[in-house]
């Protein structure tokens, strides 16, 4: 099965059939059929790329309503340990973190829908990051959780001196103080 369910309702692993020999490798990173039979309706309609260096930290990061984004992300290069706590209200894992590698050696997409804060880490010498949204970027809709929240203690594989973060990271607000109307959609 291309899905798995990671326990959190609607965000997914997404893992392509990969098609290798002794010429290299090739797959579909994205097939709108493949999301459709498995019952999964997304139109995505804005792709965003990111390089980093090892350490940086980027998130956590999400946008308002009526301009909130589903994204579907991998690496293209490199190794980054990709981020995202639920800030959906009814949802059973609100205020829970899930944290994945996605790397360019292991293909793996992660699907994550409306109402999760994201970021990532970069775990390899540089990375290169590719992600797809349903909703275009809004600036005035930018909100996000402050990356080294105590509460949520995550763990971003990254020694606190070696990390990277933009001065609009730092000033992000904890998750306890956070104010949206994310909710679980049926």
């Amino acid at each position: 099965m291309a899905f798995t369910e990671t326990g959190f309702p609607g965000l997914l692993i997404y893992e392509p059939k990969v098609f290798g020999d002794h010429r290299g490798y090739f797959f579909e990173s994205y097939n709108a059929a493949v999301f459709t039979a498995a019952n999964i309706h997304y139109q995505f309609i804005q792709d965003n790329q990111a390089r980093s260096g090892y350490g940086v930290v980027r998130g956590l990061h999400y946008q308002l309503a009526p301009f909130a984004q589903t994204k579907l992300i991998r690496a293209l290069e490199g190794t980054i340990l990709d981020v995202v706590v639920d800030c959906r209200k009814n949802s059973p894992t609100f205020g829970k973190v899930f944290s994945i590698e996605l790397s360019a050696e292991n293909k793996k997409q992660l699907l994550v829908p409306k109402g999760f804060a994201h970021g990532y880490s970069v775990l390899s010498e540089t990375a290169e990051v590719l992600y797809k949204c349903d909703s275009f970027y809004k600036k005035d809709a930018e909100g996000g959780v402050l990356y080294s929240d105590p509460a949520l203690a995550i763990d971003w594989k990254v020694p606190a001196d070696a990390m990277l973060i933009s001065d609009k990271d730092k000033v992000l607000p904890v998750f306890s103080a956070i104010n949206h109307e994310f909710q679980l959609e049926s």
